[in-house]
């Protein structure tokens, strides 16, 4: 028990999940530098990627997405270094951790989809993937990958920390404040997925689906970290995707 106990709490340390994420930023910015995803006449790249990179580029002009980047891996690196004395790196624990993922992206879709048949009734046709995706089977790995990455990064480490912190401002506590951002945070994730010209057309059944979704990624992200949290998402997009 105390060898489980001692992954449970160090695979969720930022010297295991950030090092465990980073494999999956490498690939998809390589495969989105190798072998572009044209759809519709352009270059697609993740929705949430866009909304992260497109703020840096207002800010900071065409360098805004590599000074984006450089943040990312240099705070990354920052808090990788801040867990260095808590004892040698376990390779093992990265295996464990994608074995981990893997089960929970194949009892996600059964769980959140569960939830929605109780919500709404019986389930009809819900696919993580948005209609008319097609594209050669690299392309749609591709943006499994980054939805993987960049969806949580965005709406799980920014969004509902900022909802969180900006409801405390109001004078509520910590466990209202992070309900509140769960929720709030599960709709707006949903809602993305429904923006664009390549978003879906608004269902209730999809809508609310994708919403049971966020909520438990937010629980996911909560209790195992940003690294097994990304790879489940992206995991289980791949199987939706590619299946």
């Amino acid at each position: 028990m105390r060898g489980v106990s001692s992954y449970w709490e160090e695979s969720r340390s930022h010297r295991y999940s950030l090092v465990f994420a980073l494999p999956l930023l490498l690939l998809y910015e390589a495969l989105e530098a190798l072998s572009p995803v044209r759809m519709r006449g352009g270059v697609v790249r993740n929705g949430a990627d866009v909304i992260l990179t497109s703020l840096f580029t207002a800010l900071f002009g065409p360098h805004g997405p590599a000074i984006f980047m450089a943040l990312v891996i240099g705070g990354a690196l920052v808090l990788i270094w801040r867990d260095r004395g808590t004892g040698p790196v376990k390779p093992r624990y990265f295996l464990i951790m994608l074995a981990e993922s893997g089960v929970l992206a194949l009892l996600f879709g059964v769980v959140v989809g569960v939830a929605t048949v109780q919500l709404l009734g019986p389930l009809r046709s819900l696919s993580a993937g948005a209609p008319g995706i097609g594209g050669s089977a690299l392309e749609r790995l591709t943006l499994s990958l980054g939805a993987g990455l960049y969806e949580e990064l965005l709406f799980r480490v920014v969004l509902v920390a900022l909802i969180s912190n900006t409801v405390r401002l109001g004078g509520f506590s910590r466990t209202t404040a992070g309900v509140v951002a769960v929720i709030v945070g599960a709709l707006i994730f949903s809602a993305f997925h429904y923006v664009g010209a390549l978003g879906e057309p608004l269902r209730l059944d999809s809508f609310v689906f994708r919403a049971v979704a966020g909520v438990a990624f937010s629980a996911l992200y909560l209790a195992r970290g940003f690294g097994i949290t990304a790879w489940t998402h992206a995991l289980y997009d791949i199987a939706v995707l590619l299946g």
